[in-house]
């Protein structure tokens, strides 16, 4: 496995807000508690092997990490992302799909519960430079083997 492990051990005040805590920590933050946890960094090709999904579009893409996931149906959500390293899990399989995604700079899109791409979508893909992955698959179940794997979640502000 090509993953990349990273421990460390942050020290925060309980009273810091979750305005002050950047994603780049890797915190979950919830009601004066926080959790720090170990991030990996996964190439898209690790990605796809531990969800057992096809790959479509990787040229350019092999050697990307990603350090996020988010996942969502609403397109709307997903022009809320800040994060960088972020894969896209969702179910919507249109064209939209890689142009909300091209809009916020997500490299690759995870289509769950088997949901085939269109040759129009594959090939607007690959024109910008995005990663298709089809899984089988439901949204939950890839999110938590991603989460379980050490991807964390994107940080809603």
């Amino acid at each position: 496995m090509l993953s990349f492990y990273c421990n460390y051990t942050i020290q925060i005040n309980k009273s810091t807000t979750s305005k002050n805590i950047s994603a780049q920590n890797h915190i979950l933050y919830q009601k004066n508690s926080y959790v720090c946890r170990n991030f990996t960094y996964m190439l898209i090709n690790e990605i796809a092997s531990n969800i057992n999904a096809q790959i479509h579009c990787i040229e350019g893409n092999e050697n990307i990490d990603i350090t996020k996931a988010f996942t969502s149906d609403l397109m709307s959500d997903v022009l809320t992302i800040e994060d960088s390293d972020v894969v896209l899990i969702t179910g919507l399989a249109n064209i939209q799909t890689i142009r909300t995604a091209d809009m916020a700079d997500i490299r690759c899109i995870i289509l769950g519960r088997n949901k085939h791409p269109s040759s129009e979508m594959l090939e607007l893909a690959e024109d910008i430079g995005i990663t298709v992955l089809v899984c089988p698959l439901t949204l939950f179940h890839i999110s938590g083997i991603l989460y379980n794997k050490g991807i964390n979640p994107i940080l809603i502000k």
